[in-house]
């Protein structure tokens, strides 16, 4: 049990310390619980982060000068009588700092303070042990055996009155919170005392208690529920109300790499630590450490490290069920699709029972129909691994004599023998073809693979081909890691290189976005590849796609792309060909090249020509999203509404998820802004639930919300990804992501971040050598974010570089947008009136074009210039426009922004500013560069600080400093001061 008081162990802020990952909303709820109710039960499985929740509450009742007592138990204490009520009394004491129970005082120490983090706001000692009268103090000295215990032990009514007593007088200075962690190892002697105690404390005392359900306790017979005692609520310290409990259920997906990046962990493979921990942060977090600990980074096609710390968690849940009920829980992992049914009629009579108890413990769940999921997939593995194989061989043939499926009872038959038999791997081999018949891709490519593990060493041709069929179902199901123990077990024999380039080429296409980290198999596979045109089709094709992603390089990959079809086409090959026209079109796109449309049409010819549609999309894909980066909006969302429902019923989960992602695009740029954000979530979903990177996913929702969410979570996101981006090596994603970063730092105002991303973007796309300004628009926001930060020429020449190419390539809307940067730089050199033509110029043109976020940010600018020019109702008409061009479109962040004054770049800084601003007319001679520095230096920042927090030289502000004076006529920083004051 823990006798120290409560420390708090973050900083925090003026609104307090923020909510542990994922649990804002259960925070404020817990919170609106205590302040309506007073007290408030938290409860759920071990490791999901109810300790971490009640922690943050403890911290903000702290941060608002109120008493905190903690007591954490063990499960030692339940053993012991009132040792967690003599925990409370010591965590008191050291609380207060000052006396100890039985009369006996001390003088505080200088160390209280330090160690208890507060004395100023606790009471004096004696207000709350001296006022005890003699016998419920004499009880309470007795209880933490600072006196002798006399004959018949302590007085219990006295005992009862004391802790009473105690607690009342804390409340008496204050607001107390009682955490108490572990309530359900509160010996029964404390439980009566405290749940006396509680009945009688005022309002100001307020409990937090923390509970994880005991679902087996201590009796022999695991199918009977924990022995409760005749008061259902004898375990409480209080009677719960359904208002006053709490469940703290598992995590997302997507709050589980946010804990990821949180605790520096990678995230890239946020989606598979999440199914091995079905949510539960303590698990999430082992897991994902033991990745972080690997010797070597672990691909996306090998098997999760599932050793060391994540196994003993999952062995200490697991053990604490009985050994009957953990021998139901093996049978049920080792089934496909295991139910209580199914268990029982395999061996275990109380199969119903094992299970509920393993449903209150939070290791399985029960559907109405019986059928049993586990709650973290690291559970099922951990039992597997663990289990001898005899005791897996006797399942796997218990459950063969009871399934009804001929598909599952082969596999469970081929799994409990350890002996190869060509007639059962035969017998395999057709459970797997019927199984890709049906449909369910997965279990062919298991059974597959269990048809080549089953094939005699004699057979080795057989066995060969088998491996080689079983790679290529791994790559057509995205099972990344059966695709590659085919391919490491085909390569370990005599294979010839057609085999051996046929399996490689399954592991590649299993790799998503991480592809820097294998390239010795491409260079074997080139080697294999030689004297066999189709394959070395095949191998060119995939090179084509690593030179731009992970190389980024272009250049390379378009020849590779053409010499890929060209070796396609002269064997007859249409799919391969299709592909490699594809991949040629894109880079012909990004390098500028005329004729990029052009071979997109011979590769979509080529596809449409396959029949069923819907398998093969790549070139209808890109088509679409070359319409996106011309804006002909309607024509892309018409064409992927066509495409999706084929793909969903008929393509790969990739081409799906591209699918939603570039539909999330069409529609933020359309301005139907929840629409985006939704098909945005369900890209990011069925990338998680597929285990691919998230980069992209998150790239796609950081555009989504920059248009119709939240800034602050489009930033997020765009962190994330650009994180995820760097641990894959993937280039492509990773300017697009710091392109998404950039932007939504200069729309909050965040001028030098923003410069310092954006021109990061600037360097890799030139590094890539990418022409079309259309594929990702950062030149305007690099030249509005160089144009804040006093560097006009720096930004017009920006501006003169890309002009020429944009209207080269007829990118009529890229224009626009160098359009609305270049009225932002006429107005910085002072020539407003032109700045207003031009704007309301560019701001018609984005609404005929069918962009209204654009038209609206366009009028935003205007409404900053024409503030610049004094023209008041000018600059509010501007604004009312874009508020409703904003609200229309369901653009909740811009019409917040639209809302306020414009000050800066963007809407920088808040209406109150901005309306000071108005009433001084000098200010309006200021660039927003000029005005940022004047503010710091205004409110006392030396040459040295306001460098620094503007990210300039010390000449720099010494210059630009220099002409703030001479505009605003002053001389002093004082002077200065005074000026800006309204």
């Amino acid at each position: 049990m823990t006798t120290a008081p409560y420390l708090g162990l973050r900083p925090t802020g003026p609104g307090g310390p923020p909510a542990p990952v994922g649990r804002e909303e259960l925070l404020a709820r817990l919170e609106r619980a205590l302040h309506t109710r007073g007290r408030a039960l938290l409860t759920g499985p071990a490791g999901v982060g109810k300790t971490e929740l009640a922690l943050a509450a403890a911290t903000r009742a702290e941060a608002r000068g109120e008493t905190v007592l903690w007591l954490a138990t063990l499960p030692s204490d339940r053993e012991i009588p009132g040792a967690s009520a003599a925990a409370l009394v010591a965590s008191v004491a050291a609380t207060v700092s000052l006396a100890r129970p039985g009369g006996r005082r001390r003088e505080p120490r200088p160390s209280d303070k330090a160690s208890t983090g507060r004395t100023s706001t606790a009471p004096e000692a004696s207000a709350v042990f001296d006022e005890l009268p003699g016998p419920q103090r004499t009880a309470v000295a007795m209880l933490c055996r600072e006196a002798p215990l006399d004959a018949g032990g302590w007085d219990p009514i006295a005992l009862r009155l004391g802790i009473a007593q105690i607690l009342r007088t804390l409340t008496r200075r204050g607001p107390v919170l009682l955490v108490v962690d572990g309530v359900q190892h509160v010996d029964a002697d404390s439980a009566d005392l405290l749940r006396f105690a509680l009945h009688l404390a005022p309002p100001a005392l307020r409990v937090v208690a923390v509970e994880t359900p005991e679902p087996y306790g201590e009796t022999d017979e695991p199918y009977r529920a924990p022995h409760r005692p005749d008061d259902p609520h004898a375990a409480h310290l209080w009677v719960p109300s359904e208002a006053d409990v709490l469940l703290v259920p598992p995590l997302h997906a997507d709050e589980i790499a946010e804990l990821l990046i949180h605790h520096r962990l990678p995230s890239r493979m946020a989606g598979r630590i999440h199914r091995a921990s079905g949510g539960n942060p303590r698990l999430a977090l082992a897991v994902g450490r033991s990745l972080a600990d690997a010797r070597t980074p672990v691909h996306h096609a090998e098997a999760l490290t599932l050793s060391g710390r994540a196994r003993d968690l999952a062995r200490q849940l697991l053990g604490a069920a009985p050994l009957a009920v953990r021998e139901t829980l093996l049978l049920a992992a080792l089934a496909l699709r295991p139910s209580s049914t199914l268990v029982r009629r395999a061996g275990r009579p109380n199969a119903e029972a094992d299970l509920a108890a393993a449903e209150r413990a939070g290791l399985v769940s029960l559907a109405e129909d019986g059928s049993v999921t586990f709650t973290a997939g690291l559970l099922p593995s951990t039992l597997v691994h663990d289990a001898c194989w005899a005791e897996r061989s006797a399942g796997h043939a218990a459950l063969a004599e009871v399934v009804d499926d001929p598909v599952e009872a082969v596999r469970h038959r081929a799994l409990a023998t350890d002996s190869p038999d060509e007639d059962l791997a035969a017998e395999v081999a057709d459970a797997a073809d019927l199984a890709r018949r049906r449909g369910n891709s997965a279990l062919a490519a298991e059974l597959a693979l269990l048809a080549a593990e089953s094939t005699p060493g004699r057979h080795g041709t057989r066995r060969i081909a088998r491996l080689v069929d079983a790679a290529e179902e791994a790559a057509r199901a995205a099972r990344a890691d059966l695709a590659m123990r085919a391919a490491t077990d085909l390569l370990a024999r005599d294979a010839v290189p057609a085999d051996r380039v046929r399996a490689r080429l399954a592991v590649l296409d299993t790799a998503g976005q991480g592809l820097t980290s294998l390239d010795e198999m491409y260079v074997h596979a080139m080697e294999d590849s030689e004297g066999d045109t189709a394959l070395r089709a095949a191998v060119q094709l995939r090179l084509a796609v690593k030179y731009v992603l992970a190389d980024g390089d272009p250049q390379r990959s378009r020849t590779a792309a053409v010499e890929s079809a060209a070796l396609a086409a002269s064997m007859g090959d249409p799919r391969t060909a299709a592909q490699a026209l594809t991949v040629q079109a894109r880079m012909e796109r990004a390098l500028g090249a005329p004729d990029a449309e052009a071979v997109l049409a011979q590769a979509r010819a080529l596809e449409l020509a396959e029949r069923p549609l819907g398998i093969r999309n790549a070139a209808q894909i890109l088509t679409i999203r070359h319409a996106l980066f011309d804006d002909r909006l309607t024509d892309a969302r018409d064409e992927l509404n066509a495409l999706l429902p084929l793909v969903q019923r008929r393509g790969s989960v990739e081409d799906t998820i591209e699918l939603f992602s570039t539909l999330a695009a069409i529609e933020s740029r359309m301005g139907a802004c929840a629409a985006s954000l939704a098909h945005a979530g369900q890209s990011l979903a069925l990338t998680l639930e597929a285990g691919l990177s998230p980069g992209p996913a998150w790239y796609t929702l950081a555009l989504a919300e920059t248009a119709g969410g939240s800034f602050a979570r489009a930033a997020s996101y765009a962190r994330r990804s650009v994180q995820a981006s760097e641990e894959e090596g993937d280039r492509v994603f990773l300017s697009r992501s710091r392109y998404a970063l950039g932007r939504v730092q200069l729309i909050n105002g965040d001028v030098a971040a923003a410069l310092e991303t954006l021109r990061r973007v600037q360097a890799d796309e030139r590094a890539q050598s990418t022409v079309d300004p259309s594929m990702l628009r950062w030149h305007e926001e690099l030249a509005e974010a160089l144009l804040a930060h006093d560097a006009g020429d720096e930004a017009l020449a920006l501006l003169d570089e890309v002009r020429p190419v944009a209207a080269r390539l007829g990118r009529s809307t890229v224009l626009l947008g160098c359009d609305r940067a270049h009225a932002l730089w006429l107005a910085a050199e002072g020539r407003t009136d032109e700045a207003v033509l031009l704007l309301t110029r560019t701001a018609e043109a984005f609404g005929r074009a069918g962009l209204p976020l654009e038209r609206g940010r366009a009028l935003i600018a205007l409404a900053r210039v024409e503030r610049r020019r004094r023209r008041r109702s000018a600059a509010q008409s501007a604004l009312q426009t874009a508020a409703s061009v904003f609200e229309r479109a369901g653009a909740a962040p811009w019409l917040a922004l639209a809302c306020e004054s414009p000050a800066g770049p963007a809407g920088e800084g808040s209406g109150a500013s901005s309306g000071s601003e108005e009433a001084l007319p000098a200010l309006s001679s200021l660039t927003e560069a000029e005005l940022r520095l004047a503010r710091l230096v205004g409110q006392g920042a030396s040459n040295q600080e306001a460098a620094a927090k503007l990210y300039l030289s010390v000449k720099t502000v010494e210059a630009r400093l220099t002409r703030i004076y001479q505009k605003l006529d002053v001389r002093s920083r004082a002077q200065l001061a005074t000026a800006l004051r309204p």
